[in-house]
């Protein structure tokens, strides 16, 4: 495997690895509440934030983080208060934080062609910094879905039983809310911002179709999506394709092979439900 003697493909692998982990991991929760597609307005105000990072020659991955953060407390805010819908204010985020990066570059004398790379991902960008950023931003991620999964999932499940339960429901969501952000910037440089939401919510389908229990549906996306980041990261060394599209096409294609799996594996669990309410009928006329 030659493409492990270049510096660049094992910052890419690495950093393919993180994204693969985090991704299904926040997005098991995202999918859980029905906020599938938050990742691409959280994606898309990231947008300011890299802008942000080219004019004033900082670091586009934690300055897209910043702004992703504030983005994303900002909705999650808008949301609970109830003053508009959900859908409104990822609106607000899809159009101003993707208008504000176009003109944040060009206002700071720069193309728009610098951010290209962020909006679809490429292997070539990843330097050695970003690696350490998105590393620990992914430990934040895993600290928090992984921690925290069982009030995670009492609030993604039902937030007014979670509020009675005595839960701090608000704080969480907000939590969530921002872990989902520092995901979006985890996985800017392999899959891109405008793709990062496909990696948050394709592996979590797949697996949905196969698998029963929260915990089950939880592994087997990371397991998805840790597989095809690898895979179409090194699959790009060798057919210089775009990392972010060859990995959400694999995506994908194993969503497409699960559901062809779910209809047959489905008729065998019934058959087997059936199966033992036999035996207990059996075993109840015994007795």
């Amino acid at each position: 495997m030659d493409l492990l003697n270049h510096a660049f493909m094992q910052r890419a692998l690495i950093a393919a690895a993180l994204v693969g982990i985090t991704a299904p991991a926040i997005g098991t929760y995202l999918v859980q509440r029905r906020q599938a597609v938050m990742g691409d307005g959280l994606g898309h105000v990231a947008m300011t934030g890299v802008a942000l990072g080219f004019v004033l020659h900082t670091s586009p991955v934690w300055m897209a983080t910043l702004v992703a953060v504030l983005g994303a407390v900002g909705m999650e805010l808008i949301r609970s208060r109830g003053r508009t819908s959900g859908d409104v204010a990822l609106s607000m985020l899809f159009y101003g934080g993707l208008a504000g990066g176009v003109m944040i570059i060009n206002v700071g004398g720069g193309s728009t062609t610098s951010l290209l790379s962020a909006m679809f991902g490429s292997i070539t960008t990843v330097a050695p910094e970003d690696v350490t950023a998105m590393a620990i931003l992914a430990a934040f991620v895993l600290a928090v879905t992984v921690g925290l999964r069982r009030q995670l999932f009492a609030v993604c499940q039902d937030e007014e039983f979670a509020r009675v339960t005595g839960l701090p429901v608000r704080a969480l969501n907000l939590l969530l809310a921002v872990t989902a952000a520092v995901t979006v910037t985890v996985a800017m440089r392999i899959v891109g911002l405008l793709l990062v939401s496909a990696m948050m919510v394709i592996p979590v389908a797949a697996a949905q179709r196969v698998t029963r229990g929260f915990a089950a549906t939880l592994g087997l996306a990371v397991a998805i999506s840790l597989t095809v980041s690898l895979t179409g990261t090194a699959a790009t060394y060798y057919i210089d394709a775009p990392s972010g599209a060859t990995i959400v096409l694999l995506a994908i294609g194993v969503f497409l092979v699960m559901t062809a799996l779910s209809a047959p594996l489905a008729r065998r669990r019934a058959k087997a439900s059936r199966a033992a309410g036999e035996v207990c009928v059996q075993d109840d006329v015994k007795v």
